[in-house]
């Protein structure tokens, strides 16, 4: 984080709106003959009933109706509408989830046979966060919506899983289910049973091969090699947050090896004699597209005992300028070796910031949390495009945060290793630990997907570039 303390938790945005989930008010509708034997349903109800609106609001639950737990990362739904146009896109997402709208993802495809009542669908699926959905249970509301691109309003009385008159819950066999990639649940429009993969993927954006990017491979001598700062980086000396008050942000412990950054944490359980470091780009200048970076984090020191409360971070933010200041933003990834803030033990954070206020404290943000070791290397990954900020390590989405968090405006790149607290452990024998870095990129107005970062990077390597800078001031 970029220097101030938190509490994480999951604020809900100021339209969420609480709905109980049941059955009360409501007929059911008559599923189809296959389900009599799902061990999955799913419910829906709508909040905007109009022909017209200025978004559309498909809420839904999914009802474990079977014997077994389900891991909710193996499920898929689709909601199938009727596009505007051939050329009106359209964004997703999440104002509200029982499960938290972190664990939720939201694609939209486009049908191979299209219909009277539908070309497009909504695709919304489950990160490992969201966790497993025990028989009898229901992964209770998922206040969902999308609108146009373009804010216009938007027809939804011709969309083939549109139900006007579904105002409370009730099973809807318009909105189809797949678990595993076979469908378990409700009935597709005409000649368009999703398959997966799906016989048309999701729509993604195009890339552009020459958008402006920074690659580094971090191919330096030392904190105080001149082309470091030639490149654009500033490293932090002196004292002041985040982390415990009296410490010192250390130049000379970030170092270099081989093309890879150390990032050394040292300290003997007192203020002063607490060492941190921390590097950032010097420009504000990153926003939309993909940030991407290869990282060791460490569960244990490389001597003296373990169990500081230590906290290594990779991540992106705007300064704030006044308490709850709407021009703030950060999407960060922190992890908590030994826990803090609470935490017992091993945590991955990723959180999005809308603002705060320090004091009193108030925080405006979204989190998701894994509580398992990343101990080791990690491809970390950020991609921000306007409808959503999604998290990847290695490979897989970890998490998918939305509006209010979007950043507002350009932001610094940042890396830092820093105490919380000096509660991890009492011992006043001197212990480092280390987070280290082999390479950082962005490329400015582009989603890539893991798989393209990876080639990307090899290219850079392949042609001998350790470092490049293309991307225009803020």
């Amino acid at each position: 984080m970029s220097g101030k303390p938190r509490v994480p938790r999951r604020l809900r945005t100021a339209t969420a709106v609480c709905v109980a989930a049941g059955l009360a008010g409501a007929a059911l509708l008559t599923p189809p003959a296959s389900a009599a034997t799902d061990a999955l349903s799913v419910q829906y109800r709508t909040s905007a009933t109009g022909a017209t609106a200025d978004q559309a609001e498909p809420w839904l639950e999914v009802v474990n109706t079977g014997s077994t737990s389900v891991p909710l990362s193996e499920l898929k739904l689709r909601y199938y509408f009727k596009a505007d146009g051939p050329t009106t896109t359209y964004r997703f997402a999440c104002s509200w989830a029982v499960k938290g709208c972190g664990n939720i993802t939201g694609t939209f495809g486009t049908l191979a046979n299209p219909t009277a009542t539908a070309d497009r669908y909504l695709e919304i699926g489950f990160t490992a966060g969201a966790g497993s959905l025990a028989p009898g249970q229901d992964t209770g509301d998922m206040q969902l919506r999308f609108y146009r691109s373009d804010w216009q309003t938007l027809t939804q009385s011709d969309d083939y899983s549109f139900g006007a008159a579904r105002t409370s819950y009730a099973t809807w066999d318009k909105v189809t289910l797949q678990r595993s990639g076979a469908l378990v649940w409700g009935t597709a429009p005409d000649g368009n049973t999703p398959t997966t993969p799906p016989t048309t993927p999701p729509t993604t954006p195009p890339t552009d091969p020459n958008a402006p990017a920074l690659f580094d491979d971090f191919g330096y001598g030392s904190s105080s090699d001149p082309a470091l700062q030639q490149h654009g980086w500033t490293v932090k000396s002196g004292q002041g947050g985040p982390g415990v008050p009296g410490a010192t942000w250390s130049p000379a412990d970030v170092t270099f090896a081989n093309s890879v950054m150390n990032l050394r944490l040292t300290t003997d359980g007192t203020a002063a004699g607490t060492r941190e470091t921390e590097i950032q780009t010097t420009a504000r200048k990153f926003k939309n597209g993909t940030y991407a970076a290869r990282v060791k984090f460490d569960d244990t020191p490389s001597g003296g005992p373990d169990g500081d409360h230590v906290n290594q971070t990779f991540f992106a933010f705007t300064p704030l300028n006044a308490p709850m200041d709407p021009d703030y933003s950060e999407q960060d990834f922190e992890y908590l070796p030994n826990g803090g803030w609470g935490e017992q033990g091993d945590i991955m954070y990723t959180t999005s910031w809308e603002t705060y206020n320090p004091d009193p404290w108030n925080a405006v943000n979204t989190h998701t949390e894994s509580r398992t070791s990343f101990d080791g290397w990690h491809d970390l990954q950020i991609t921000i495009d306007g409808t959503a900020i999604t998290y990847y390590i290695d490979g897989r989405v970890f998490a998918v945060h939305g509006e209010p968090y979007l950043p507002e405006t350009p932001q610094w790149i940042d890396f830092n290793h820093w105490l919380i607290d000096l509660n991890g452990q009492t011992g006043s024998t001197p212990r480092s630990y280390d987070e280290q870095v082999d390479y950082v990129y962005f490329v400015k107005d582009q989603v890539l997907s893991p798989a393209q970062v990876a080639a990307k990077v090899a290219g850079y390597r392949a042609a001998g570039t350790s470092f490049t800078d293309t991307v225009p001031a803020g």
